[in-house]
């Protein structure tokens, strides 16, 4: 064999599984929030991509047996071509725990933020808290980053952690707190730490809103008129400026899911779940209406 021979990838075909993590997607792009495939787009950005594509059927054929996101760091089992799993560890340098503080004051001062994670969901423009805050959300780059296999594929990441990548991605559509959770911070943690940030806030008197630039808490092309007492009840000229929009909200439920459950609420009385069929409807039909002529 020559020398060169070395630096050229030969294909194998893995063992086949049963029982393996098979992904929701089977074709096209691995997850479908804007974080998973951001999440995607920050490792090609280090210059993966082909790397990664390799590990694309790897992740299609469930290949990836388990995986375990914990604090800075993945553990997971992927079978290969031996009889014996390799075991894959990835690790993400977390957020050092004065930088946690200023992130979280970053986000707390929006009170948008706070709802929309309280709800499940990841704010469109999270990334610019930690921005403010000197730190990133996702890493910033490859010094931040390690990644081991037991295979013995030369490639760094080979096949087997781009598997588990790909998983991953999914994985944070289901539970976008995983992404904090590598950088060091679980969801109880941002939760706790946002409400008792938010209840200072609240504590203090403080509008949320006041610490907002004007232009977010306004629509653009709109300005509130003088008011003249003497000509309150006569119509406006700017009236016919104003428009009204309805969408779906970012965030479903969002309320709900930052109340608790009632103290009367029991096995067969669960207001909760009446009140998120309700809203489902009132939404759906305001939807409709808005979409009539």
């Amino acid at each position: 064999m020559r020398f060169h021979d070395f630096d050229r990838y030969w294909p194998t075909s893995p063992r086949p599984v049963e029982g393996g993590i098979r992904p929701r997607a089977q074709r096209g792009r691995f997850g479908e929030s804007w974080w998973a495939d951001r999440f995607i787009r920050v490792l090609e950005s280090f210059g993966w991509s082909n790397r990664l594509q390799r590990g694309k059927n790897y992740a299609r054929k469930g290949q990836v047996l388990e995986y375990q996101v914990e604090p800075g760091r993945v553990e997971a089992l992927v079978q290969g071509t031996r009889v014996e799993p390799y075991r894959v560890t990835i690790k993400v340098k977390p957020i050092s725990h004065k930088g946690w503080d200023a992130v979280v004051r970053a986000m707390a001062k929006r009170a948008a933020y706070s709802a929309t994670l309280l709800a499940g969901e990841m704010p469109q423009d999270i990334e610019r808290a930690f921005t403010e805050a000197g730190q990133t959300l996702f890493p910033a780059s490859v010094r931040e980053m390690g990644m081991s296999c037991s295979c013995p594929d030369w490639a760094n990441p080979c096949k087997h952690t781009a598997a588990v990548y790909y998983l991953l991605a999914e994985e944070f559509d289901r539970d976008p707190f995983l992404i904090f959770l590598l950088r060091g911070r679980s969801r109880e943690d941002i939760v706790r730490a946002l409400r008792k940030h938010r209840s200072g806030y609240s504590g203090n008197g403080q509008d949320d809103m006041a610490s907002e630039p004007a232009e977010q808490r306004q629509p653009q092309g709109f300005r509130l008129p003088d008011i003249h007492l003497e000509g309150f009840w006569l119509p406006n000229p700017l009236a016919g400026e104003f428009h009204l929009a309805i969408s779906a909200p970012s965030a479903s439920q969002s309320l709900l899911k930052l109340l608790s459950d009632p103290p009367f609420a029991h096995e067969r009385n669960q207001p909760k779940l009446s009140l998120e069929e309700i809203y489902s409807v009132v939404s759906a039909t305001a939807q409709d209406l808005a979409r009539q002529p």
